[in-house]
């Protein structure tokens, strides 16, 4: 892991209408050879690892989360079709997402 925490620094990419998030994830480690693990299907990916590090490395709660445009959606990676503009980026929780600032229905 970098010292700063920072695996990549704010990249444009160009993407095609329709894709999404997980189309322009694949393509951005393949871009810059960051290693990326995930298991599922197209429309349900599960990301497990990114630049080696993996969900639980961090504790039980752990794992990696997307937000479009500062939201975390509810929907996984597969599913949310990007805009121009957006602004995607990837962040390591180590709490289920409450030291991202994400709250949950119900809490």
């Amino acid at each position: 892991m970098p010292v700063d925490g920072i695996i990549l620094a704010p990249t444009v990419v160009e993407f095609k209408e329709g894709e999404v998030v997980f189309d322009v994830l694949k393509q951005v480690v393949r871009q810059h050879k960051i290693h990326m693990e995930y298991e599922g299907s197209k429309g349900t990916p599960y990301i497990q690892g990114i630049n080696n590090l993996y969900e639980f490395d961090g504790g039980p709660l752990s794992g990696w989360m997307y937000c479009v445009n500062k939201v975390y959606p509810n929907y996984g990676c597969g599913e949310y079709k990007l805009k121009p503009g957006d602004i995607i980026e990837w962040n390591y929780t180590c709490d289920l997402g409450k030291d991202l600032g994400q709250t949950w229905l119900g809490e």
